[in-house]
């Protein structure tokens, strides 16, 4: 295997960790929504995911699995 086919490889795998690191992360994934829906609501006591599932069906699609990977 050449030099650039293994870096090439390398960088795919390094790429799709950190993707799926951060759409499992509620902060990274769902920030986006709680700026737009949730801003005002303080961090404590689940308020800001029950605000976030109260807008469930305006989510992210990343957002929304992220919110359904907490409930298991």
């Amino acid at each position: 295997m050449s030099k650039l086919s293994f870096v090439a490889i390398a960088f795919a795998v390094a790429f799709s960790g950190a993707a799926s690191a951060q759409s499992a992360d509620p902060r990274g994934a769902c920030k986006a929504d709680y700026d737009k829906f949730c801003a005002g609501i303080a961090p404590g006591g689940g308020k800001i995911i029950a605000c976030l599932n109260a807008k469930r069906d305006q989510l992210s699609a990343t957002c929304k699995t992220v919110l359904d990977s907490r409930k298991k």
